[in-house]
């Protein structure tokens, strides 16, 4: 466990270091936030740099490149794809910032790039000569999916991603939350690394998981240097880049892993806010009118009067108590 936590701490202290000018060079290129208009309370945030993700995932590659060389392909295949996402994220908020708006690519036009990465994950997955098991929560038993692997991880990685991207949008929301479910589901992937030790797996594919656990305590680390500056009032939003990384990483890991059918556990929270988009659009189309004053649903309690930070720290608390059902369950 030393290990783990000499990663946590290095991340955090590399993050915290850069992110400081890393800072200075956004306002000064002026790449601020643009803000909704019909979120009145938000008003006070215009001029607020965004793109701040990139600090926290340049300290996550770095640290994992120094603590994590050997069998440790599918860490790095998961870095990879989370740096997909970040590349359509950059492209979706170099928008914004170019054109002073708050629409940036178009929905066709990130759903083929989000489409493209899902599916060369889910043919890897059916094609490679790695064994991509599912995990039953709380039993780790496993069963195989066959060909349906592809489908279901396409879908998977599309929804995660997109709902990691949904609860960003408030200071400090979607990086608190993040970090809960990293090192909740870091603890349950080294749960499964003893499950395989005691069962006689290869050490090649035990490092392999114990490997996906230290990425995700490295993002971690980084994620809680992050929100030194990126809780309310925040002094930077981790922007589109961050978001649809962490989704794209968090994907990634579960399907590598065989844990996926935990994200929606660990992260109710992504879902919930997903679902309460989904029934906004869905019910506005059918009837004219609206469940929610505002999706999604964090926006909701925003209109019905609720404080910014008191949502975020019953967010966070909430995720907390199911994280420590699913491990108490399963550990």
């Amino acid at each position: 466990m030393k290990e783990y936590s000499i990663i946590f701490l290095v991340s955090f202290l590399l993050c915290f270091i850069f992110a400081l000018p890393y800072i200075k060079f956004l306002k000064k290129r002026q790449y601020s936030q643009t803000i909704l208009e019909y979120v009145e309370v938000h008003s006070n945030k215009i001029g607020t740099p965004t793109m701040g993700g990139i600090v926290f995932l340049f300290t996550t590659l770095l640290v994992c490149f120094i603590f994590c060389r050997e069998n440790s392909f599918l860490l790095f295949l998961s870095l990879a794809c989370m740096i997909g996402f970040a590349v359509i994220g950059f492209l979706d908020d170099f928008t914004k910032i170019k054109f002073k708006r708050n629409l940036g690519l178009t929905p066709w036009q990130k759903i083929v790039g989000q489409g493209g990465i899902a599916l060369i994950i889910s043919l890897f997955c059916y094609f490679s000569l790695y064994t991509f098991e599912t995990y039953v929560p709380f039993t780790l038993n496993a069963f195989d999916l066959s060909f349906f692997i592809m489908p279901i991880v396409f879908i998977e990685i599309i929804a995660t991603t997109n709902a990691v991207n949904l609860i960003d949008g408030l200071d400090g929301l979607a990086t608190k939350v993040t970090i809960v479910y990293l090192i909740s589901f870091s603890i349950i992937l080294l749960a499964l690394a003893d499950k395989l030790y005691i069962e006689g797996y290869a050490i090649m594919n035990i490092d392999e998981i114990k490997n996906l656990a230290k990425g995700c305590i490295a993002l971690a680390g980084s994620l809680l240097a992050f929100l030194v500056f990126n809780s309310h009032k925040a002094l930077v939003f981790m922007g589109d880049v961050g978001s649809l990384a962490l989704g794209g990483f968090i994907a990634c890991v579960g399907v590598f892993s065989g844990l996926w059918l935990y994200i929606p556990l660990l992260g109710f929270l992504y879902v919930l806010t997903s679902i309460s988009v989904i029934l906004q659009v869905l019910h506005f189309k059918r009837t004219g009118k609206r469940i929610f004053l505002m999706a999604p649903l964090h926006h909701h309690f925003e209109k019905k009067g609720v404080n910014e930070e008191k949502i975020v720290s019953l967010y966070t608390i909430f995720g907390i108590i199911i994280s420590t059902i699913c491990i108490y369950f399963t550990v």
